[in-house]
């Protein structure tokens, strides 16, 4: 660890102390927000900087080491306009915190999944594609690749002009780009976001987070959740439902339940055209992140999509019977399935209910 320290001052990262984030915090009075992770305070420095302190705790030290040494260690090293900036870290035995920029409009999900705030088609679109610049930017043109691992609504920043921000390097990892696949130790990203490869024992890559942009990009579409259980059964999961549209030349429907205006409709299939390559099953059939940018921007044509789905609508996993129950079959649509081995029940969907893993584990 002292050694990983030496190194990130290197890199410019300003050390902090204790007590000049306890002074900035003005005692850890202004709460931005809380998670697994710990909390974030609002801070002011003395010359006038508005930070964000994201103060870490976890389950163990051991956690909380890892999750500094993924946030310092990969975008301490960074710097592109998409990605949130980190100023510097205090790592006491007291409190190990990282100093961010302030973003004065929050997360994503908060005009996603709220009625009283809403964002229209065009900013919306503008922040998909700053988005996938970021993405990018860490695939594509750091010295080593990063890839983040927990693309979701909630951990895309916006500033005070809505230019939104790739944030919470928690999970982050950097590989050197010879290697093609990652050792993973066990599952990573959130359910719901995160590609099919992280919860099975298949060869995981940088696509991965393509695969969670495109769930976000589906979001940002329907400015609803993929998963809502209060809509009807067919519009439940929203990426099967919108697939069904695109593939039978429905589109214009997806648009009314959508409240899409008619100026905001070609961008709006160009998204769903983008979200669905992105979400490919292979990874290999998976769009690399600067093909998206330019797709999204209109500059690169894209190609008509197969169905990212058929594993989950067929009832197959990479072409092989699930074994599960007939009840939990036909919760299928809903796009969630689980697989059976021998020795684990593997998940891997938007969201898994306990009662049906368990119906899953006693027919198995």
């Amino acid at each position: 660890m002292d050694k990983f320290l030496n190194d990130m001052e290197k890199e410019k990262s300003i050390k902090f102390t204790d007590k000049q984030l306890r002074i900035a915090t003005d005692n850890y009075s202004i709460l931005l927000g809380s998670g697994g992770f710990g909390a974030v305070y609002k801070g002011v420095f003395s010359n006038g900087t508005i930070v964000a302190v994201k103060v870490l705790r976890g389950s163990s030290d051991k956690k909380i080491e890892e999750q500094f040494m993924a946030e310092v260690g990969t975008v301490g090293r960074i710097h592109h306009f998409n990605l949130v900036r980190l100023y510097g870290f205090c790592f006491e035995r007291k409190l190990i915190a990282l100093v961010y920029e302030y973003m004065g409009n929050g997360s994503l999900d908060r005009y996603l999944f709220h009625k009283t705030k809403t964002l229209g088609y065009e900013k919306l679109h503008e922040i998909a594609v700053g988005t996938a610049r970021g993405i990018a930017y860490l695939h594509e043109e750091c010295q080593q690749r990063i890839i983040h691992y927990d693309i979701k609504p909630g951990n895309i920043l916006l500033d005070r002009n809505f230019n939104p921000k790739v944030a919470d390097f928690g999970l982050a990892k950097l590989c050197n780009r010879e290697n093609t696949h990652i050792t993973m130790t066990g599952g990573r990203g959130t359910p719901g976001y995160a590609a099919p490869e992280l919860w099975m024992p298949f060869p995981v890559t940088h696509k991965c987070d393509v695969y969670s942009f495109g769930m976000l990009l589906f979001e940002i579409i329907g400015r609803r959740r993929n998963l809502d259980i209060k809509l009807p059964e067919s519009q439940e999961w929203f990426p099967i439902w919108v697939w069904k549209k695109f593939d039978a030349g429905q589109l214009g429907e997806l648009m009314i339940v959508c409240g899409i205006e008619e100026k905001n409709k070609e961008i709006a299939e160009r998204m769903v055209k983008v979200a669905l390559s992105c979400v490919q099953y292979r990874p290999e059939s998976r769009p690399i992140m600067s093909i998206v940018v330019k797709m999204l921007e209109g500059s690169v044509e894209v190609t008509k999509p197969l169905n990212p789905f058929q594993h989950v609508m067929g009832g197959t996993l990479a072409g092989h019977p699930v074994q599960v129950s007939q009840n939990y079959i036909t919760n299928i649509s809903s796009g969630s399935f689980v697989m059976v081995t021998d020795s684990s029940i593997v998940c891997a969907s938007p969201t898994v209910r306990k009662h049906e893993i368990e119906l899953a584990s006693s027919n198995g």
